[in-house]
């Protein structure tokens, strides 16, 4: 791919078809390594720092190089950008001759025979008017939408409860004994995804799909000659999600419901039927009240300990084992029926194979608890074996990039954790000028981490930054708990009437738009904030970290894989502990600085950063921003930026 070069030149062609594309060396050399990569079906691990475009810079050698290819990104935003703007402009520009096609999960297509369910459904599981509303909108939709996409039907927000009623999931769909088979919107996007040359997903669908053949791409990959990942960093997490196993009380509650309607429509004669299955609802539901927390996790052994769960468990188990004992009579009254007999029998299996006294020595069993839901899972305490089997299965191949992917340049860790032991890495420095751009700021007096008050210190310390820089921030949270008490002390402070926006207020995009459009605001968040979040220019002038995001020592997944890491003779905190840590630093601190005229003020508040010996590869794998611990010269700083 010779023309590389030029295609990315001054006068090139990416320079003439596409707005605001600005030459960078950086890039040219990504591309000419991902170009290698293709040509010879190698595997890549690719550090870009913020800047480089990144996206570009695998677009172009992977329309060039012809063959079929799969994009994953992160998000479904991103997603949706790809397809929709990205890949048609890289197209247009190249004039390649690609097709290319978008293939989601199945929850976000419109289901015809569940929403022909809904709407015979007299016994209205949503009563109120305003999903009644909904549900009309949404048929409208689904008569003239050709995609049956939700995201294009904007009337009707992503989080309505009714989306749940008229779409399918892995659990409830029919497959190919629905009657509505032949119109189904999921079937039409694989068809197209199929014939496509470039096939944009995600990876919590790749995954899926993977490990349970569940999304059409099992059909896909075969014929694949790359696969790009982009935001690469998130992959172990969603890695670990399906690569192990779980059974939510949600499923089981769709479960109950799903029965419930199949027996009025089929088995209304059956009047054992709904009985067994108010009563296994109602032990689905007992089982979630028996834990008092919100928003944790607990490990197998500290449930152990929590005999009225036992019980509650060893009673939903009974129950469903009624309930599949009766559907196995009445299955083939209809398709649903049938399929609300194997998914009992499904779930029975998971829930006795959690529930079982043998041991686990790969996997780690642990459950998560929501506000009013429960999730029990058995992760692996490694993905590397699982994922290196995927990648050797053919030869292909695959490229995994990110803005933050190495510590101090060293991929070590990322591909010990992926099983990329064959990889080629490269890594490419932001094109921006952070010595000049940015600020490094960890303020001197705070207390460790660990301390009562800490987060009051930490507030005390940020108040005069915040003035300072008249707001304009973004004020990163490494707990809910912390988020909250920072919101509490900034909305009582003295002399601070800068507006503040708190994560929760609304929907992510709803609240960057709002961050955008109030000047001098200042957002509060937690993790979901920390990346995927592009906001440009004087509006986000100043990100602070309350301290450095080290995952809770408690978490039963961590606390697993450290002891088995330390069982093994090796180190797991600077193994395993450290590079998470320094990989999600990475991602909070790109915040700040997204474009060549952007300027900031970046303050860590933890003193671990200076008295640690690790802190000094903490604040190295960081951009190359001046450093400062004088309040002095955050001042300064900032007057510089107003005087210009």
């Amino acid at each position: 791919m010779s023309n590389l070069k030029s295609i990315f030149s001054y006068d090139g062609i990416l320079s003439k078809q596409i707005a605001g594309f600005r030459v960078r060396p950086q890039q040219l050399e990504m591309a000419q390594a991902i170009a290698d990569t293709i040509a010879k079906r190698h595997i890549l691990v690719a550090e870009a720092g913020t800047g480089t475009g990144k996206t570009l810079a695998y677009l172009v050698p992977a329309l060039l190089e012809g063959g079929k290819v799969i994009i994953s990104t992160g998000t479904k935003t991103l997603q949706d950008q790809l397809f929709r703007r990205d890949i048609p402009s890289v197209r247009a520009a190249l004039q390649v001759p690609v097709t290319i096609a978008l293939l989601k999960g199945r929850a976000n297509y419109i289901c015809h025979y569940y929403l022909e369910r809904s709407l015979q459904d007299t016994h209205f599981s949503f009563i109120n008017r305003e999903e009644i509303q909904y549900l009309k909108q949404i048929e409208r939709y689904a008569h003239i939408s050709k995609e049956g996409d939700k995201s294009g039907l904007n009337e009707v927000p992503e989080n309505a409860s009714i989306w749940q009623q008229v779409t399918s999931t892995r659990d409830n769909c029919l497959g190919s004994e629905c009657p509505s088979y032949k119109k189904c919107f999921v079937i039409e996007a694989r068809k197209q995804a199929m014939t496509a040359d470039v096939v944009v997903v995600n990876h919590h669908l790749f995954f899926a799909d993977v490990m349970l053949r569940d999304e059409g791409l099992s059909e896909l990959l075969p014929a694949c000659n790359t696969v790009i990942f982009d935001e690469a960093h998130q992959l172990p997490e969603t890695a670990s999600l399906f690569f192990g196993e779980s059974i939510s009380t949600n499923q089981l509650l769709d479960l109950a419901r799903d029965t419930r309607v199949e027996a009025i429509q089929a088995a209304k004669d059956f009047v054992d039927l709904p009985n067994t299955v108010n009563l296994v609802e109602k032990t689905i539901r007992d089982l979630r009240l028996t834990i008092t927390e919100e928003n944790t996790r607990l490990s197998l052994a500290a449930i152990k300990q929590n005999a009225s769960f036992r019980n509650a468990l060893d009673s939903l188990i009974e129950g469903l084992g009624n309930l599949k004992n009766l559907l196995d009579n009445q299955a083939e009254r209809s398709e649903g029926l049938e399929n609300c007999k194997q998914r009992a029998a499904h779930h029975l299996q998971l829930l006795q194979s959690w529930h079982a006294d043998t041991e686990m020595h790969d996997h780690i069993r642990w459950i998560e608890v929501y506000h009013q839901a429960l999730q029990l899972n058995a992760t692996p305490l490694s993905i590397a074996e699982i994922f290196q089997k995927q990648i050797l299965a053919s030869s292909r191949a695959w490229i995994f990039t990110s803005a933050t992917l190495s510590v101090k340049k060293d991929f070590t860790h990322y591909n010990k954790e992926m099983g990329l032991a064959i990889a080629q890495t490269a890594c490419w420095d932001s094109p921006y000028d952070y010595a000049k751009q940015a600020l490094l700021y960890v303020p001197t007096g705070l207390p460790e981490p660990h301390h009562n008050s800490y987060t009051d210190y930490v507030v005390k310390a940020a108040l005069p930054v915040l003035r300072a820089s008249r707001g304009r921030a973004f004020f990163l949270c490494t707990s809910l708990r912390a988020m909250q008490r920072v919101y509490e002390l900034l909305l009582t402070a003295d002399a601070f009437d800068f507006p503040l926006l708190l994560q929760g207020q609304g929907s992510r995009s709803h609240m960057l738009e709002r961050f955008r459009q109030t000047p001098n605001a200042i957002l509060i968040a937690s993790q979901s904030f920390w990346e995927g979040v592009d906001v440009r220019g004087e509006a986000l002038s100043l990100v602070i970290i309350d301290k450095l995001p080290f995952a809770p020592p408690d978490d039963p997944v961590l606390a697993a894989r450290i002891e088995k890491i330390n069982n093994e003779g090796r180190n797991a905190f600077m193994e395993y502990q450290l590079p998470r840590t320094v990989i999600n630093l990475k991602q909070g601190a790109g915040r700040l600085i997204r474009d060549e005229t952007d300027r900031g003020v970046l303050m860590i508040c933890d003193s671990r950063l200076t008295t640690k010996a690790y802190g000094k590869q903490i604040w190295q794998s960081l951009p190359p921003m001046k450093r400062t611990r004088e309040f002095s010269e955050v001042e300064r700083f900032f007057n510089v930026d107003y005087d210009k």
